[in-house]
């Protein structure tokens, strides 16, 4: 291949939380082949999602863009165009294999191919929309494992959406993504630069691993945040109606009770904690193919996810709050023959920026009227790399939100403030003194000064935001 442009690799997961990685310091994960990612990547310690679910926040991702400027702020908002394109028109070969959550699902985005596996339960977008996983199963005269089916096991109420993939193991949907990504490496010399984005559906929702990768879990001491009721007395409005809707609703099969057992707690981690082991193993799988079929070399590899999950810390199930088990994301970039490995960055970054990244590998100059920041500096230099003095997160009131209608977070290095449109009401956090955001300082009379000062910034910002973006229109959705 006469083109030396780097092949790029992105890898995203969904739903998974930046603790999840025992290079990183948690040692109760197995995760092998993500520690070889860090040991020889460049891992961003401070990583956070511009959005608190996931439509919205790939969106953001793909765009370069705040969710309130590409007005993608849920799941099923309409989206057909990303920087894919632009890597296509740059002679990119561009393949999707996996979850990419768009709406529709079946939109170009600028990719030359794309393998569609979304989640598995799919009530809000296309529930009956039939990815190749979907056929896959079919052609073997299986039905894949869903919310129907769970719903008639005796225990569904209390399992905290903890169920036995009991079907072969290669028809989990990560094992089939993984394995499909392992197919098309195999199947396609490289001929052009590449632009492989492989999307996994887990550890989203229903957590369901194969009971070989639960089992070691379900023996594990895992981490459990404390709960308090003090804590829980003290949530804004719109977070303990959450609470009681996702007590009463099975988004995901996932019936939260007001008050689930450490035993729940932990089996409900044990599984999620499994999943992720299992994607870990493919990427190992991926990993090879790439270094078999010569392409390793000149390739850089990204590792990340679309947003995290409370798992019943918080009192909170899934997503849709601002606490950083949900904002901040795990994000490794490893290019051994480009970038030093082993290195751990500490600025603040929005996964966005990711996108004029990827653009400057490519030769391609981003537009200019992007708020997404490169994070070539970073790469390049660490030592000098600061980060943002701020970041920020989106979620618009939807289906599962019911009693907010617009929640912003915005976090510096030592303070994370989230305000609530319309509302007196808000969290605050100290977070050098606070690190598990348990006391909310909002009405806290000595914590003033750093709530004005955040309110301030986020007032700004979206000044800001509307004067940079002003020439930006819908029709580019």
């Amino acid at each position: 291949m006469s083109d030396s442009r780097p092949n790029i690799i992105f890898i995203i997961t969904d739903q998974q939380r930046f603790d999840t990685i025992a290079a990183l310091g948690y040692d109760y994960m197995d995760t092998p082949h993500l520690d070889r990612l860090v040991n020889e990547g460049v891992t961003f310690n401070q990583c956070h999602v511009s959005a608190a679910s996931c439509a919205a926040a790939r969106a953001s991702l793909f765009k370069g863009y705040y969710p309130h400027t590409t007005g993608i702020l849920k799941n099923a908002d309409s989206w057909r165009r990303s920087w894919i394109q632009l890597l296509n028109d740059a002679g990119y070969h561009c393949t999707n294999i996996g979850k990419m959550h768009s709406w529709p699902f079946q939109t170009e985005l600028g990719f030359h191919e794309r393998f569609v596996v979304e989640n598995k339960d799919r009530y809000l977008e296309g529930r009956y929309f039939f990815d190749e996983w979907d056929k896959a199963l079919r052609y073997r005269g299986m039905v894949k494992q869903q919310r129907e089916q769970y719903r008639q096991l005796p225990d569904y109420n209390q399992s905290l959406g903890a169920f036995d993939w009991l079907l072969p193991e290669d028809t989990h949907p990560d094992m089939f993504v993984g394995d499909m990504a392992k197919w098309w490496i195999n199947a396609k010399p490289p001929q052009h630069p590449l632009f492989l984005q492989i999307g996994f559906p887990g550890p989203h929702p229903p957590y369901d691993p194969t009971p070989s990768y639960s089992k070691p879990y379900l023996e594990k001491d895992l981490p459990l945040l404390p709960v308090t009721q003090q804590e829980l007395a003290g949530l804004p409005p719109a977070l303990k109606e959450l609470r009681d809707h996702n007590s009463k609703i099975d988004h995901d099969s996932i019936i939260m009770p007001l008050q689930p057992t450490d035993e729940q707690r932990h089996r409900q981690r044990a599984y999620y904690l499994a999943n992720v082991t299992m994607i870990d193993q493919k990427v190992g799988d991926i990993m090879a193919a790439l270094e078999e079929n010569g392409y390793a070399d000149n390739s850089i590899i990204i590792f990340t996810s679309d947003h995290g999950d409370c798992l019943t810390d918080h009192g909170q199930s899934q997503k849709w709050t601002m606490y950083e088990q949900i904002t901040r994301v795990p994000l490794i970039v490893w290019a051994p023959n480009r970038f030093a490995g082993g290195q751990q960055i500490d600025g603040l970054v929005l996964q966005m920026d990711l996108g004029p990244t990827i653009l400057q590998w490519a030769g391609i100059e981003p537009p200019s009227d992007w708020e997404a920041e490169t994070l070539a500096p970073a790469l390049t230099d660490p030592d000098n790399f600061s980060g943002r003095d701020y970041v920020y997160c989106e979620q618009v009131q939807d289906a599962v939100l019911t009693d907010c209608k617009f929640m912003t977070m915005v976090r510096d290095q030592t303070h994370k403030l989230i305000h609530y449109l319309d509302e007196p009401h808000g969290q605050l956090f100290d977070l050098v003194t606070d690190p598990n955001e348990a006391n909310n300082l909002w009405d806290h009379p000595d914590a003033d000064l750093h709530k004005q000062r955040l309110l301030g910034e986020l007032r700004e910002w979206r000044i800001r935001s509307g004067v940079h973006t002003k020439d930006w229109c819908a029709e580019y959705r």
